[in-house]
């Protein structure tokens, strides 16, 4: 089966005071060249979610094996760039994996973890990566059933109604410590996790 990779990277950097989350160096790379090619080592087709005109995230992402959307709305919040990825989604897809681009300790084996637990699962659930004391987290991997849901399509809380809406079906995934709860929005939280790192 076909899991391709949506990587969330249209976003405005709002809270970082005039400068971009995804230029943030760790490890040696750029925030989003880290990501992505994380994700891209899984062997699954990788989407990024770009704003458009956007030349300087864009020339981050050369030369890895990904498809860019040009996120034409991208202001009006996160379910456009899901509209973009979904918009391209190959038939033979039986879920998206929906990635954010801010979170630097996601790994390959933590992408692979959430493919593993979706493809087999007999009930064709949602699955939730979660911290290793049970917080629920990122990424998200999305069967085919729920991107048919409209709330995806509108605003800017990507697909959180939805996790709420169908908690039922919603089976969470432990990742190592805390993998699937870091994201860096603020100076605040770069300067905390480059403490710890």
């Amino acid at each position: 089966m076909t899991i391709p990779i949506l990587i969330l990277a249209a976003g405005a950097s709002t809270r970082m005071k005039g400068r971009d989350k995804l230029l943030e160096d760790v490890h040696g790379r750029p925030l989003l060249r880290h990501v992505t090619r994380r994700a891209v080592t899984t062997g699954c087709p990788v989407m990024v979610a770009l704003p458009a005109g956007n030349q300087t995230r864009r020339k981050l992402l050369e030369g890895l094996d990904v498809t860019i959307l040009e996120v034409m709305d991208a202001k009006s919040g996160m379910a456009a760039s899901l509209r973009a990825g979904l918009s391209i989604l190959p038939d033979e897809a039986s879920g998206l994996l929906v990635a954010l681009a801010d979170m630097p300790d996601v790994t390959t084996d933590d992408y692979l973890s959430l493919i593993k637990a979706f493809l087999n699962d007999l009930e064709d659930s949602i699955h939730r990566a979660s911290s290793a004391d049970g917080t629920a987290g990122n990424p998200v991997l999305l069967p085919r059933w729920a991107l048919t849901d409209p709330s995806v399509f509108t605003g800017d809380a990507g697909a959180r109604h939805l996790l709420r809406q169908h908690a039922k079906r919603v089976r969470l995934v432990p990742l190592p410590d805390s993998h699937a709860t870091t994201d860096l929005d603020t100076p605040q939280d770069w300067v905390a996790w480059r403490n710890q790192n």
